[in-house]
């Protein structure tokens, strides 16, 4: 197939404005696709590289576009992903991002103007033309000619889309009917939606499940016997990196099971580490031994997919809790409470944050555990911290942001003079927002470099974030991890906004001690 096909489908499901005829056209577009090359059609029109890590940043993509692109198509589909699985293989080590900027400038060079664009859209996850996952599990039953239940029940098995629709497509109902919950295959895992506060929570579910929400790394482990693996949120196997969690599998009961659960760095007295300091011993390969000493992970649970032979993915939460009882210890399941009172529930969020976590999940006791979905069956309730902001600088937007000043560059205040950058964010704005904000800092434009806009350092921007970590970067010492933008503070000068001590003394808060490295 040729890879404008593709292009050209996800330039007209973005035009089009109805469901049903975005699910047409996809359906059409699957029709025609051979079947070796379903997977790659799916996952392209679903915005992601079937290729989960490639090395390719934005500078590399934005280096790599040729000054003239392609007069026609020429591409091939499955070239497209041959080239992108080539430059996931290049071997780390000296020459590997030359060699991978080869292969990329190479591709780009044979794209045309549209093609290069999805391509750029694609790289840096920026391809939004509507074909969500709902959307496109339609279009796998409308082409298959099957009820959108089994392609959906399969994908919650699969745990990957591509596959799922291949099998679907193939016109062989037994092998689409072969997807269930099997050991060693994991599941993406079920995700929740917000709510505002517990109050709203307790509001929209009733009776809840309320349960501590830990910041640690979200795992799926799988046993049977003595075989444990251990899986991360995205579905890489991690086992090596937490032989502790390994080893308390292994010491279960239960001969076989599936579990879905957090691991986490805690201190002596039970508070959590950062989610920086987690993560560094999450994702550690080598000298495990050595970093389990320095940093041990405790893991707790909170659902139970799978025991002894039979699947429990169907079964309401409160029959899935009853069996993680039993199959786990008491001191690894995370604390929760049953309740329908709202002050009960304003309450357990309260002990949640004075234990150091980041708030509470809410869950309907009835609701069965829909793998991959996101939906309001779960809900989770987070206080945001927020800090008033100035905006030093400004990118320019690409995809369907192009031609709006949209990643902004935010600094604290120095009250020696001057500002402190703590990091960038192009999330949280509306339309709107991104309209109103390209004027107002072109009026304040000072110089430019490449795609930034520098501006004076006038407006003023509450911007809420999840945690402040440590960073080698900027000079504070300090970056906001999950940095969005709430609101402009057009009520505030410059002058007003927060203090880098103020950003540091957080981090210092969230360590537990003193840190005389930072300085302001």
């Amino acid at each position: 197939m040729k890879f404008v096909d593709v292009v050209d489908a996800s330039r007209r499901v973005s035009q089009a404005s109805g469901r049903l005829e975005k699910v047409g056209l996809l359906a059409s577009l699957l029709g025609q696709t051979p079947t070796e090359e379903i997977e790659i059609a799916v996952a392209y029109l679903s915005g992601s590289l079937r290729q989960q890590r490639t090395g390719i940043g934005w500078a590399a993509l934005q280096a790599a576009m040729p000054e003239r692109p392609a007069d026609s198509p020429s591409l091939e589909l499955a070239e497209v992903d041959a080239t992108f699985g080539r430059i996931a293989g290049v071997a780390a080590g000296k020459g590997s991002s030359g060699e991978r900027q080869r292969l990329l400038r190479e591709l780009l060079a044979n794209a045309t103007g549209a093609e290069g664009s999805f391509l750029f859209r694609l790289v840096t996850g920026e391809l939004r033309q509507g074909a969500v996952e709902g959307l496109m599990l339609e279009a796998v039953a409308k082409a298959a000619g099957v009820p959108s239940d089994r392609v959906r029940r399969a994908r919650m098995m699969a745990g990957d889309l591509p596959s799922v629709a291949r099998a679907a497509l193939s016109g062989d109902a037994a092998e689409l009917a072969a997807f269930a919950t099997v050991l060693f295959r994991p599941l993406h895992p079920m995700l929740a939606g917000s709510a505002e506060d517990a109050s709203e929570a307790i509001e929209e579910l009733g009776e809840a499940a309320l349960e501590y929400k830990l910041d640690g790394a979200r795992i799926q482990i799988h046993k049977s016997g003595d075989q444990v693996a251990v899986y991360s949120r995205r579905l890489n196997d991690v086992t090596a990196a937490v032989p502790e969690v390994v080893e308390l599998i292994r010491a279960l009961p239960a001969r076989e099971l599936i579990l879905d659960g957090e691991v986490i760095a805690l201190r002596a007295n039970g508070t959590p580490y950062p989610f920086q300091t987690t993560m560094s011993r999450f994702g550690k390969r080598l000298d495990v031994a050595r970093a389990r000493g320095e940093v041990p992970l405790t893991p707790f649970f909170f659902d139970l997919l799978y025991l002894d032979g039979g699947s429990l993915m169907d079964e309401t939460g409160t029959r899935r809790l009853a069996a993680l009882l039993e199959a786990v210890p008491t001191s690894t399941v995370v604390p929760r409470i049953l309740t329908s009172s709202a002050a009960e529930a304003r309450a357990f969020l309260q002990s949640a944050l004075d234990a150091g976590h980041e708030g509470i999940m809410a869950k309907a006791p009835e609701a069965p555990y829909q793998a991959g979905h996101r939906g309001r069956r779960w809900l989770k309730v987070k206080p945001a911290n927020t800090l008033d902001l100035v905006v030093l600088a400004a990118e320019w937007g690409h995809g369907r942001r192009h031609g709006w000043l949209s990643n902004l560059h935010l600094g604290a205040r120095n009250p020696a003079g001057g500002f402190v950058m703590l990091g960038k964010t192009f999330k949280g704005m509306t339309d709107e927002m991104l309209q109103w904000q390209t004027g107002k800092l072109l009026e304040l434009e000072t110089a430019r470099d490449g795609i930034t806009v520098y501006v004076r350092p006038e407006l003023v921007v509450e911007t809420a974030f999840n945690e402040v970590q440590a960073s080698t970067q900027y000079p504070g010492g300090v970056a906001l991890r999950f940095a969005r933008i709430k609101r402009y503070r057009t009520d505030k000068t410059a002058a007003e906004a927060d203090v880098i001590g103020a950003v540091q003394e957080i981090y210092r808060r969230t360590l537990g001690r003193e840190d005389s490295t930072l300085s302001s």
